[in-house]
């Protein structure tokens, strides 16, 4: 299957569900990390942001909580072209039996990513970038888990770095597209909250990550490295972002310092 969309596309909400009813942790407490995440914009601003020469996509709509198994842009190769397209958060493997298995597959670990069945294939052949406007990370404390808000300091979409599939239904015949995000060592921004944290891609990068024609796994691999802590910010915001149905711009709002504070402490 090429990268073309054929049939219509399912809604940011409608796998949401699906991930829940596979019985997985609860995202925040997820060992890969990066379990939640924000597009709020456009296809027209992600596109213009990565310098995409086509759009091949029906809109999303705003997300300030992506969730696993729901619809994300993803920034991909065809052809030499640089695409923006649709892609099923939680990657499913061309030789999968269903869809269960992406519910796992939300996230790769940088380091092995290359070996693992689910998806060295795709890491030689298919790579993505999936735009973020941030992510979320829980940090534990005394009275609960405190979710933070991970963002560029200058505010522009991060570059996440991911590797996609195509998975023909059995049943259906219908193709579906997927994707998952690697992980790798934190920095110290991150560190302080949790031990991973998604690959960050500078645009130096795009070019040679995205390239379908380089299939040299010690170049690609050479690529992944720690985004430096002085080009993000951060800050609590509120349990709100716990629930994926909940998806407003509050998600992301700072939180009170007394809030903080009353955590911290357990009051």
């Amino acid at each position: 299957m090429g990268f073309s969309i054929s049939g219509s596309l399912p809604g940011r909400s409608d796998y949401c569900r699906s991930f829940a009813a596979a019985k997985a942790k609860p995202v925040w407490d997820n060992g890969g990390m990066c379990g939640r995440f924000v597009q709020s914009h456009d296809a027209a601003f992600y596109a213009d942001a990565f310098a995409v020469e086509t759009i091949r996509t029906d809109g999303l709509p705003a997300s300030f909580n992506v969730a696993p198994t729901d619809q994300v842009y993803a920034v991909a190769e065809h052809d030499g072209k640089r695409l923006l397209g649709s892609f099923r958060w939680g990657l499913v493997p061309f030789w999968a039996k269903d869809l269960k298995i992406g519910a796992r597959n939300i996230n790769a670990r940088a380091e092995t990513a290359a070996d693992k069945p689910a998806f060295r294939d795709s890491f030689i052949k298919r790579r993505c970038l999936i735009p973020a406007d941030g992510f979320y990370e829980w940090q534990r404390l005394p009275k609960g888990k405190l979710p933070h808000y991970f963002h560029a300091a200058d505010d522009r979409p991060l570059a996440l770095a991911g590797l996609w599939s195509s998975w023909k239904d059995p049943e259906t015949g219908e193709w579906l597209r997927s994707c998952t995000i690697l992980t790798g060592e934190p920095n110290s921004l991150v560190a302080d909250i949790h031990d991973r944290m998604p690959v960050i891609l500078p645009p130096a990068s795009w070019e040679t990550w995205l390239d379908r024609d380089n299939q040299d796994r010690n170049h690609l691999e050479s690529l992944i490295s720690v985004f430096p802590d002085a080009e993000m910010a951060e800050h609590p915001v509120s349990t709100l972002v716990n629930k994926v149905a909940n998806n407003y711009p509050e998600c992301i709002a700072p939180l009170e310092t007394a809030a903080v504070e009353q955590l911290e402490l357990g009051e």
